[in-house]
C-alpha cells in the first residue's frame, strides 16, 4: 500500500504541473479550456469553481491526464467564441501552449533540485573500493583508497556524481579524465578509457564493467545475528564469537566465511572460533538451500557491522543559496541530456531496449525511495519530471513533441497539414507508444521474476 500510495502521489504531483504548464499559458493566450483532467477514462470527481468555464476532474485511470481546449477540430464552435479557441490561434501561440508541459515538468525538476542542494543530498563519499584486475580502470592505474575529486573537470563529492558523470561519457564514447587524491593529499591524474565497453553493459551495472565500485570498510567475521533455531546456534555459534579457521582454511573476512559455508550444503565443517580470548571447536552442518537451481549451504547467522566505519563513508552534499539555483540548473539540464542520449541509443539500437522502465518498475522505485526519506523521494521526483519532460518533446504524434512537429511545419509552408497527414500521423503515434509500453511492461515483469 505504501508503494502504490507513493507511485499515485508522484503521477499526480508530476501530471499536475504538466498540464498546468498547457493551462496557464492557454489562459495567458485567451483559449477557452474546456477541461483540465488528472487521469484517463470515467471521471470518478468533478466540479467547475465559483462561475469558471473550466470542468477539473479527476478519473479512474491514473497514469497521466489532458487539458481539453476549444477547437473547431473536435466540435462544432459559436461563433462568438471562435476568437477563444485553439485552431484558430497563430501557431506561434500554438506553439507556446504545446511546449509549456514538458518545460513545466523541467522546471519542477529545477525547484525539487534546488530544495534537494539547499537541505542537502545524502550520498556515498567518492573513495575508490578494490579495483577489479583487467577491467579499464585498472589499465588506467586508478588504486583502492583513492579519493575521485573530479571527472572531466566537474567535481564529484559523492559516488551519484561519479555515476552520472561516467554514464554520459560512456554514451558519447569519451575518455574520462580523473583528477585523484590519496591518503596523504597528492594529487595525480589519470585517463580511463570506456571505448570498450559495448551497449550490452549499459544493460547491467556499467560501473562494475568498468571495474569501479565505492570503498567499503572490511567486515570482519564476527557474529551479530543468530537465526533462532538455525544451524548456527544449533552448532553452539553465539553473537560476537569471531570465526578463525573452518575446513582448515583461515578466514579473515566475513566474505571468506560466506563463500565456505555456501559451499559446504549438508557437509559438515569443523570450525575454530574466539569466544572472549577462549579459542574453542565446533562441529557445523549448514542447510541446503536451492538458489536458482543450484545447492549452496546457509547457517542462519549475520555479521557484526562497524556501523561507525560505515557512516564515516557517508557523505551530505549541500550547496548555498546562491549556488545551488545555477547547480540545480546544470543537474537538470545534463540529467535531460543523458536520457536524450540513451533514447537516441536505443533507437539506433545501440542500447537494449531492456532499459525502458514500465508503470511497475517507477511504482517500485517510488515505494524504495519513500522509504529512504523525503529527499531520496523528491530526487526520485526530480529524475521522473525530467523524464516525462523530455519524452514528451520527442516528435511522436500524440506527444507534445509531435504537435511542435506539425506547428514547425505549418511555420515553414504557411497552412496547417492536411487532415489525412494529421490522422495518418495518429495513427502512427499510436501504433509507436502502444509498442513502446508493451516493451515497458515486458521489462518490467522480467524484472520481477528474473530479479
Amino acid at each position: 500500500m505504501s508503494t502504490l500510495l507513493a507511485f499515485v502521489v508522484a503521477i499526480a504531483i508530476l501530471v499536475v504541473f504538466h498540464e498546468l504548464g498547457h493551462y496557464a499559458v492557454a489562459r495567458l493566450f485567451d483559449v477557452k479550456v474546456l477541461k483540465f483532467s488528472i487521469g484517463f477514462g470515467k471521471s470518478i470527481y468533478s466540479r467547475r469553481i465559483g462561475r469558471g468555464e473550466t470542468e477539473w476532474v479527476i478519473s479512474a485511470i491514473p497514469l497521466g491526464g489532458y487539458v481539453k481546449m476549444l477547437d473547431e477540430r473536435e466540435e462544432e464552435v459559436p461563433e462568438h467564441e471562435l476568437p477563444r479557441a485553439f485552431n484558430r490561434k497563430p501557431v506561434w501561440q500554438r506553439m507556446a501552449i504545446v511546449v509549456a508541459g514538458p518545460v513545466a515538468n523541467l522546471l519542477l525538476a529545477v525547484a525539487l533540485y534546488f530544495v534537494l542542494l539547499v537541505h542537502g543530498i545524502p550520498g556515498i563519499k567518492p573513495l575508490l573500493g578494490e579495483i577489479a584486475a583487467n577491467s579499464p580502470a585498472a589499465t588506467a592505474g586508478l588504486q583502492s583508497k583513492q579519493t575521485i575529486v573530479s571527472i572531466n573537470g566537474q567535481p564529484t563529492p559523492s559516488w551519484q556524481e561519479i555515476r552520472w558523470i561516467l554514464l554520459d561519457l560512456v554514451l558519447q564514447q569519451k575518455a574520462a579524465n580523473f583528477e585523484l587524491q590519496d591518503s596523504q593529499g597528492g594529487r595525480s591524474f589519470r585517463v580511463m578509457e570506456v571505448s570498450s565497453l559495448t551497449a550490452s553493459d549499459l544493460d547491467g551495472d556499467f560501473m562494475q564493467k568498468l571495474g569501479l565500485q565505492p570503498y567499503q570498510p572490511p567486515v570482519y567475521p564476527v557474529i551479530g545475528k543468530l537465526v533462532e533455531g538455525g544451524e548456527a546456534q544449533r552448532a553452539g555459534l553465539q553473537v560476537n564469537d569471531r570465526v578463525l579457521r573452518a575446513d582448515g582454511r583461515d578466514v579473515a573476512l566475513w566474505d571468506d566465511w560466506v563463500n565456505l559455508v555456501r559451499s559446504h550444503p549438508g557437509m559438515p565443517m569443523e570450525v575454530k572460533i574466539e569466544r572472549a580470548g577462549t579459542i574453542l571447536k565446533l562441529s557445523l552442518t549448514p542447510a541446503v538451500i536451492d538458489e536458482g537451481g543450484k545447492k549452496i549451504g546457509r547457517i542462519g547467522a549475520a555479521a557484526m557491522i562497524d556501523k561507525p566505519a560505515f557512516e564515516a563513508m557517508l557523505t551530505r552534499v549541500r550547496y548555498p543559496l546562491r549556488a545551488a539555483f545555477p547547480e540545480a540548473l546544470r543537474r537538470t539540464w545534463e540529467t535531460a541530456m543523458v536520457s536524450l542520449k540513451m533514447m537516441g541509443k536505443m533507437v539506433l539500437g545501440e542500447v537494449s531496449l531492456k532499459n525502458l522502465s514500465g508503470p511497475i518498475t517507477i511504482a517500485d522505485y517510488a515505494g524504495q525511495s519513500a522509504q529512504m526519506g523525503i529527499g531520496a523521494y523528491i530526487g526520485f521526483l526530480a529524475l521522473i519530471s525530467i523524464s516525462l519532460g523530455v519524452l514528451n518533446l520527442m516528435p511522436i504524434p500524440l506527444l507534445d513533441g509531435g504537435h511542435l512537429l506539425y506547428y514547425s511545419v505549418e511555420l515553414l509552408k504557411g497552412s496547417p497539414v492536411s487532415e489525412g497527414v494529421w490522422e495518418a500521423g495518429q495513427r502512427v503515434g499510436i501504433a509507436l507508444l502502444v509498442t513502446m509500453m508493451a516493451f515497458a511492461l515486458y521489462n518490467d515483469i522480467s524484472r520481477l521474476i528474473l530479479g
